[in-house]
């Protein structure tokens, strides 16, 4: 995506960030401004402009914005939009719970209400400034490893690799910030769209897999690390 309009594209989903003086904000600080009711509109919107963000009311009735924040982490590569893009939400809970909720269901930030618009302009920067570096130009490197999310093609030292879609999404989502830990629920999450996981060996099987493809790729690199209880990165520490 990269005309000026869609790389500024802004969706706002559900009535409060679509009231107020939000969205003629965002457009003075020429931000195209989508709007969306519920998911059902998300959706729609997702497939017809493809924003590189959203503002989503997480206090919508019947978990609306948590539905919301799961369509889009939940988009598959039969969908056109960006399932890692920014996300921030906004609740006037100051429930704890609540606003874990809203982080392991893939929302990056939430900023509790009232807020002031210098602070969702400086947040909303921040967040689309960071998937601009981690997708520059749609591509994502890490040492010899190259992802083309365009393409869903990964090549090694320039040699195009053969994964499977969970492998793909699994590296992907390692591939983002390569030396932090993801935990196995982020995983099944993300990647599987599993919201109660339970007990399964889904994400060790297919990282297991993944990692001696890249090992062979690489010619004996270390990529895919197990870090015990916790989860699992791409790069060990000695990368």
């Amino acid at each position: 995506m990269t005309s000026e309009t869609t790389a500024r594209s802004v969706l706002l989903v559900g009535p409060r960030p679509a009231s107020g003086s939000l969205p003629a904000d965002l457009e003075a600080d020429r931000f195209k401004v989508l709007l969306a009711a519920d998911p059902d509109e998300v959706r729609g919107a997702l497939r017809s402009s493809c924003p590189s963000a959203v503002i989503i009311d997480l206090d919508m009735p019947s978990s609306g914005g948590l539905e919301a924040v799961g369509l889009i982490r939940d988009g598959g590569p039969e969908e056109p939009w960006d399932s890692a893009m920014p996300v921030l939400g906004v609740s006037g809970s100051r429930e704890p719970h609540r606003v874990v909720r809203a982080l392991e269901r893939g929302a990056d930030e939430v900023v509790g209400t009232p807020f002031a618009y210098v602070e969702i302009l400086a947040r909303l920067r921040a967040l689309m400034r960071r998937a601009e570096g981690e997708w520059s130009a749609g591509m994502l490197r890490v040492g010899m490893l190259a992802i083309d999310r365009r393409s869903r093609r990964v090549t090694m030292a320039g040699e195009p690799m053969s994964l499977s879609a969970k492998e793909m999404g699994l590296l992907t989502a390692l591939a983002r910030d390569p030396r932090r830990v993801v935990s196995k629920h982020e995983l099944l999450r993300d990647v599987w769209g599993y919201v109660s996981p339970g007990r399964t060996r889904t994400v060790d099987s297919h990282a297991s897999r993944l990692r001696r493809k890249l090992h062979e790729a690489s010619g004996g690199e270390r990529y895919i690390v197990n870090v015990w209880g916790l989860g699992y990165r791409l790069l060990g520490d000695d990368a």
